[in-house]
């Protein structure tokens, strides 16, 4: 039997390379848009990009350059164009092939929301904020619903911080726990909603699968919790007894000498995964601690 055929785009990155893994794992043929070398098709060559697309059954794009980064105008631009220019570029080629994908599943980020304490937000109740950040999400979705391909269903995928073994966001959490720093941040009530790397392929599979869903997906774990609660699981996943707090100012100042935003650890993301409950999709990961105790110990089987 044929092998189902996925593409994806921007594979060099934490997730990229677990999903690749994972799709071979499952018996995919796996084909790449990239920049590097051992791409099947190259960023700017839309010729490649097509003939890579065409016969394909899925696309995922996960293409976009690292927001762990100061927002001035240059990492500001190359933030922006690194998701919208891909995404314009892909949907050129889609619409260029004579057997496009039947799933175009594209990156977003549960980020377009706003900070939110009060109360969580779903696909259909949720509230859009404002800033860069929620610019850029704006602009990476409008960009694909402006992509002209009839034959194709497009997701926007708005996902929530990514923990995986390897890679994700807990490396400098765990790092700031074992200097006896991991106690909570600014006014830790801020929530993270997040989502472990398996589920979040789960979810492509799951979305590819059921043709009902449609519009934004929140991609995110239905159990978020707030920043308090968050460092001390990372505390006790690593068996940490103790962590000093770190106010927002210690943390404004902190943010320019290893050029970040504190917008990255303040914001309250509480982002509801309403489509997927309603549609049965089942988390292997629902609870951080469950995912934190993968991530320490990830020669564990994921089932």
């Amino acid at each position: 039997m044929k092998p189902r055929t996925v593409v994806l785009a921007g594979a060099s990155g934490f997730i990229g390379r677990y999903f690749r893994e994972r799709f071979v794992e499952e018996g995919w043929q796996v084909r790449t848009v990239g920049r590097g070398a051992s791409a099947d098709a190259q960023w700017n060559d839309d010729g490649a990009i097509t003939t890579a697309l065409d016969g394909a059954e899925l696309l995922v794009n996960l293409a976009g350059r690292s927001v762990n980064c100061r927002y001035n105008v240059r990492n500001r631009r190359e933030i922006m164009d690194s998701r919208v220019l891909t995404t314009r570029e892909l949907g050129r080629a889609v619409s260029a092939c004579e057997d496009p994908p039947r799933t175009w599943i594209n990156s977003s980020t549960g980020t377009i929301y706003r900070h939110a304490e009060d109360r969580p937000q779903s696909e259909d109740s949720g509230e859009l904020g404002s800033g860069f950040s929620v610019d850029v999400a704006r602009a990476w979705e409008d960009e694909l619903d402006a992509a002209v391909v009839p034959a194709t269903r497009k997701v926007p995928l708005r996902i929530a911080i990514v923990l995986g073994p390897g890679g994700g966001v807990m490396g400098p959490f765990r790092n700031l726990a074992r200097l006896g720093l991991g106690g909570y941040m600014g006014p830790g009530t801020q929530k993270f909603s997040w989502i472990h790397v398996e589920d979040l392929f789960r979810v492509v599979l799951f979305a590819h699968a059921h043709g009902e869903l449609t519009g934004p997906l929140n991609a995110a774990s239905p159990y978020p919790v707030d920043n308090r609660e968050l460092m001390s699981l990372v505390r006790q996943s690593m068996r940490v007894p103790f962590g000093i707090p770190t106010p927002s100012w210690l943390l404004e100042a902190g943010a320019v000498l290893i050029r970040t935003q504190t917008e990255l650890v303040l914001k309250s993301r509480w982002v509801e995964p309403r489509k997927l409950l309603d549609a049965g999709f089942a988390f292997e990961y629902p609870c951080l601690t469950g995912a934190l105790n993968h991530i320490a110990n990830p020669t564990r089987s994921l089932t």
